[in-house]
């Protein structure tokens, strides 16, 4: 449920668990929480915990999935990650129960306590790290949990094209449609309402990215939403790639059945693929996915 994004070049490398952090570098690491508690982050900074393993300090990961687990009493779709950026200063590396620097490591000098995975210290067996100083820490951003994925479909199901590649005329494709529970149950009876207008002009807007789809509506809350997944015949293909197209809403008029966006074209802010069905009659309802609980 927990993936990340690319952060593009210039962004602070995640050193893989397994090495041991070297003095005064830059890493990304990550700080599992609720999302009350990752708002008061960003406004007012962390705030480190009075006591833990290695006592005073702020506890993260470079290893997203134990991130992923914290608070452990918090429902996986109630939690954030907040994920940062630190400046490790002196690191000690603690690698065994009882060690003698195990809670003194600041008073020895040293700015980060490092726990390197398998070591025995925690029952996860999942690196950690603890910062003396929260001014060591900065926000880049936060994850949140990815609630939406695809059950497997099995032998004979309609191919998710991926959404850089051009759709072939004539084809089957799946595709993705975000809705409410209420528009959902009345688009399996009576079957998909053209848009009377948007980006492409009138069409049935629908996606090939199940991430794009599941962000709408935009004003309904995650766990209201519902994506409809469906299996279209695209017919004529008209790709359109740029705003002010000169076949941006005239695509129909020329022959076409489908006008299709690429991603990342400057179209649409997300940078996510669309596409624009006109003939509802090519679209057929094959099945729905809910967010995790």
């Amino acid at each position: 449920m927990w993936a990340e994004d690319d952060l593009g070049l210039g962004a602070p490398p995640c050193l893989e668990s397994y090495r041991e952090p070297i003095d005064d570098r830059v890493y990304r690491m990550y700080h599992g929480t609720s999302r009350e508690a990752a708002e008061k982050i960003k406004r007012e900074g962390f705030r480190p915990s009075s006591n833990g393993m290695f006592g005073r300090g702020v506890y993260l990961s470079r290893d997203l999935q134990k991130a992923s687990r914290y608070p452990l009493n918090l429902p996986e779709n109630q939690r954030v990650i907040v994920r940062v950026k630190v400046n490790v200063g002196k690191v000690k590396k603690i690698d065994f129960q009882g060690h003698p620097m195990q809670k003194s490591w600041h008073d020895h000098g040293y700015d980060t306590a490092w726990c390197p995975p398998n070591c025995g210290m925690v029952p996860s067996g999942l690196e950690e790290d603890c910062i003396w100083d929260p001014r060591r820490i900065t926000v880049i951003d936060v994850i949140h949990p990815n609630l939406w994925a695809e059950d497997d479909l099995g032998a004979g199901a309609p191919p998710c094209l991926e959404s850089y590649r051009e759709p072939a005329d004539n084809r089957v494709y799946r595709m993705y449609h975000g809705t409410s529970r209420e528009a959902a149950a009345k688009i399996k009876r009576e079957g998909f309402r053209p848009s009377s207008d948007g980006m492409f002009g009138r069409g049935v807007y629908l996606s090939r990215d199940l991430k794009k789809a599941s962000k709408y509506p935009l004003d309904l809350p995650e766990n209201q939403r519902v994506v409809l997944r469906v299996k279209v015949n695209v017919g004529r293909v008209k790709k359109i790639d740029y705003q002010g197209h000169p076949l941006q809403k005239t695509w129909h008029d020329h022959g076409y059945d489908t006008a299709w966006c690429p991603p990342n074209c400057g179209m649409v802010s997300s940078g996510l693929e669309e596409d624009c069905i006109w003939d509802p009659s090519r679209i057929t309802v094959i099945g729905e996915i809910f967010p995790k609980q």
